[in-house]
């Protein structure tokens, strides 16, 4: 017995490239085979549960536009049913995996033991409904931000039993995440940061969020958990300044207080570009300190000012994100996170397929083309061949040297060096080949 949501719409299926039918996928076969494994395995595609069930269509400027037969989201009732179209939308998709905050599953109790008692409930209830489907859950994680409790941060709290609320929220998601089979825990400071420095002591702020990862790290080896505990970076929206402001920020955070080995970083393209860093950037950062996990995969739009976490449609982007994945060896517990929502005009059931559908084809349209790139090498040739000179023995001993020997190397050899052409215009060109 289906819950009727998704009512005349069938399985999506791929149909290959030609295809002309807007629920079939044209790119994304999850069984093909590139670079030795097959494209769903690559990928590991999920759906928020947050924008695609929880979200109710309001902007900063308006409120509810969708309206579900969930609806209001304060029942363990509508809990149950919004858990029963959510297991029949992934079904039509053929997604692996899902993701979601506390807050998106279960109703507000008010109490942190009813919430505790109502969460313990609902992951019963889609742990039930995960028997005999080929479903896993990707992350799970705590909405420390939405609340008014959380108004000046969770761990960065100024208030020390905030910091005891929010532990023991953790504490809670992360016995939840375990209990779903999670191959990761996800952390996101959205108000882990400050609005004004008169009334902020930023040091004392990042030492308690530094202790407070700690204690998440400590949890999780007590417990057995397996999976990979993940930062994810933002760097503003909604505070003025968020400690989490980007890859290297957080890369250098979790250096200070000894994580680095512990934590990676679960990297959205939306935040990258509240950053102003490209998608590229932040996963070739992540990457090149190995703390390269899992992604969230959207797009913004570029003239607005926020996140607008609008699904991906941009293929030449999308292929540099997957260029450095691939590079970087590919996810191993993470995996694409689809952390993006409808149009709120976009009403209609038909719409949250279609925006998956278009979605996943393009992440799998982009996969092929870095696959593509990575196989002919000529992107990795280039750049070998930029820094060539440094393997040589003169290289060697240049940077091996110091600043006097180096001085009157220059002096002795009357050195002049010419600048060398980067050919930027000709790799940009080499790149659209592929897409």
């Amino acid at each position: 017995m289906t819950t009727g949501f998704f009512d005349g719409i069938d399985k999506v299926r791929y149909e290959g490239p030609d295809s002309d039918n807007p629920l079939a996928y044209r790119h994304y076969n999850p069984d093909e085979v590139i670079l030795g494994k097959r494209m769903e395995e690559h990928l590991r595609f999920a759906c928020a549960w947050w924008h695609s069930f929880a979200w109710e269509g309001g902007d900063p400027f308006g409120g509810l536009t969708f309206e579900r037969p969930w609806h209001p989201q304060d029942s363990m009732a509508n809990a149950k049913l919004k858990a029963d179209v959510a297991l029949e939308m992934f079904d039509i998709l053929g997604q692996p995996f899902f993701c979601w905050h506390d807050a998106d599953l279960r109703p507000e109790q008010g109490s942190y033991g009813e919430n505790l008692a109502t969460l313990d409930e609902i992951t019963d209830y889609i742990g039930a409904g995960m028997e005999g489907r080929d479903l896993g859950c990707l992350w799970g994680t705590a909405n420390m931000f939405s609340h008014r409790r959380w108004m000046a941060g969770a761990s960065t709290n100024p208030d020390p039993e905030v910091f005891a609320y929010a532990a023991a929220t953790v504490k809670g998601c992360m016995d939840a995440t375990m209990k779903l089979g999670g191959q990761n825990y996800v952390l996101w400071g959205g108000r882990e940061g400050y609005e004004t420095l008169l009334n902020t002591d930023m040091g004392q702020e990042l030492d308690h969020m530094g202790r407070f990862l700690s204690m998440v790290v400590d949890y999780k080896h007590k417990i057995g958990f397996k999976g990979t505990i993940l930062v994810e970076p933002k760097p503003q929206e909604p505070s003025k300044h968020q400690y989490d402001y980007d890859a290297a920020t957080c890369i250098g955070f979790l250096r200070k207080y000894g994580l680095e080995n512990e934590v990676k970083l679960n990297l959205e393209q939306g935040h990258a570009i509240l950053a102003g860093h490209s998608f590229e950037h932040e996963l070739a950062v992540a990457a090149s300190e190995g703390m390269l996990g899992s992604i969230d995969m959207n797009r913004n739009d570029y003239q607005s000012g926020w996140d607008t976490d609008q699904f991906p449609n941009n293929v030449p982007e999308v292929a540099l994100a997957y260029y450095h994945v691939l590079k970087a060896g590919g996810f191993d517990t993470g995996g694409t996170n689809f952390d993006a929502k409808l149009r709120r005009q976009s009403i209609d059931p038909v719409d949250l397929i279609a925006g998956h559908v278009g979605g996943m084809d393009v992440c799998a349209r982009g996969l092929k083309a870095a696959a593509a790139m990575l196989e002919d090498g000529g992107l990795e040739d280039a750049l070998a061949g930029r820094y060539a000179d440094w393997q040589t023995e003169r290289g060697q001993g240049i940077l091996a040297s110091d600043l006097e020997s180096l001085q009157a190397q220059v002096l002795r050899e009357g050195l002049d060096p010419q600048p060398r052409s980067g050919r930027q215009e000709r790799l940009e060109n080499y790149v659209n080949r592929f897409v």
